[in-house]
């Protein structure tokens, strides 16, 4: 996701003050259906969200193949993958001559070739914080890497040396610390590849769901967007069919990312998303400041009417940029509101912030609009849609 490639450190990026949105109510969650998740983790001042949220759902997928307890739950490094992305992008940044995006924004489908190509590491093993702080802090490293292949890219040479991977490298390895080929972990010694497949975890069980009317339904294509730079293909389906899939995977036990535009006022931090029929600009800081502002909200005693979201709705916002690829998630439940509104449950990486330390409720009709794709495994799907798409 794009959100937190432009975090800064500081206000250097300051914007005019959010507006302020319609008074929520102080809403009372039941659960409907929950699945398991790891602990809270917190992508600070990174722009890691898509790393953070596609490893959340494939720690949940371990989970679920596995049948882990709580003791055996995994934590996969997120700098272990972040790491290998950024050299991978690299490399395709000077074979198109710069032709490319280049930050620290990605997709989640991102994280299934790291997984696939390189295999994954514990957090324990590569914590990847080797700059002096305990959590993410990446304008520097995220600065450093894009003017090293900003000066690569000139070819000032004429001819590329055999040094400039390893230079880049090296940028990697001093921030991140350099990725294990093999490790001691729980007493067994593992590569990348062996810990990755001691979770039965394969790449290519797991697909890409979309909804818009630019592309044929039923088919897939490349969501264009800037962040999705290894130009990976999601299956576009009708919205009824998008948000039925969604919760057929969370209604049988699986976990889905959740991608999309978290810059509306509806997004608060009291910890809900819903469709309110206000626009919010822009906001700096952290990632989270970023996206919900810095003021906590007061209760108000009913439920703000939200929008109603047909297909030309959602296409329009995604067309106009009224929906943008803001951040990356994890959808792990389902849940009612006291009025009976349905919400999707959502694992952030802010931390255990909000009021639901570290949990989002967003509505349906926020996820209608508002969420640009979601991967599940291919299992999670309903036949008749499997059927539909060619899916085996």
């Amino acid at each position: 996701m794009a959100a937190a490639a432009l975090v800064l450190a500081g206000n250097a990026f300051a914007q005019a003050p959010r507006p302020e949105a319609p008074k929520a109510p102080e809403y009372q969650f039941t659960v409907v259906k929950e699945n398991p998740i790891t602990s809270i983790k917190n992508q600070n001042r990174s722009g890691t969200c898509w790393c953070f949220s596609a490893l959340s759902f494939l720690e949940s997928e371990a989970i679920r193949i596995n049948k882990l307890s709580e003791a055996d739950y995994p934590d996969f490094s997120e700098m272990f993958v972040v790491s290998h992305s950024y050299q991978d992008r690299a490399d395709k940044y000077i074979r198109l001559d710069g032709n490319l995006t280049f930050g620290a924004g990605s997709e989640c489908e991102d994280v299934l070739h790291i997984m696939k190509d390189y295999g994954l590491v514990p957090q324990s093993v590569m914590p990847g914080t080797n700059y002096g702080t305990e959590l993410p802090v990446h304008g520097e490293v995220d600065a450093a890497a894009k003017a090293y292949v900003g000066a690569i890219v000139k070819n000032p040479n004429r001819t590329l040396s055999t040094a400039w991977k390893n230079g880049f490298k090296g940028i990697m390895d001093a921030y991140f610390g350099e990725c294990p080929e093999t490790f001691e972990y729980n007493g067994k010694t593992y590569t990348p590849a062996s810990y990755r497949d001691s979770f039965k975890l394969n790449a290519d069980d797991y697909v890409t769901l979309t909804s818009y009317t630019h592309h044929p339904f039923y088919t897939q294509f490349a969501i264009e967007v800037c962040d999705n730079w290894r130009s990976d293909r999601a299956y576009n389906v009708p919205l009824d069919e998008f948000m039925d899939a969604l919760y057929y995977a969370l209604e049988h036990g699986y976990t889905t990312t959740w991608g999309g535009d978290v810059s509306e006022a509806g997004f608060t931090r009291m910890g809900t998303g819903i469709l309110l029929d206000t626009k919010a600009p822009v906001t700096t800081g952290s990632d989270q400041e970023r996206w919900t502002g810095k003021a906590e909200e007061k209760p108000a005693q009913a439920a703000p009417k939200e929008l109603a979201v047909t297909q030309e709705f959602r296409q329009s916002e995604f067309d106009n940029k009224g929906t943008t690829d803001d951040h990356g998630m994890h959808a792990f439940g389902i849940a009612k509101d006291q009025f009976g509104n349905k919400y999707v449950m959502i694992k952030n990486s802010w931390g255990e912030s909000g009021k639901y330390k570290g949990i989002w409720y967003l509505s349906d009709a926020f996820t209608r609009a508002k969420a640009i794709d979601f991967m599940v495994h291919k299992d999670g799907l309903p036949k008749e849609l499997k059927k539909k798409l060619g899916i085996k």
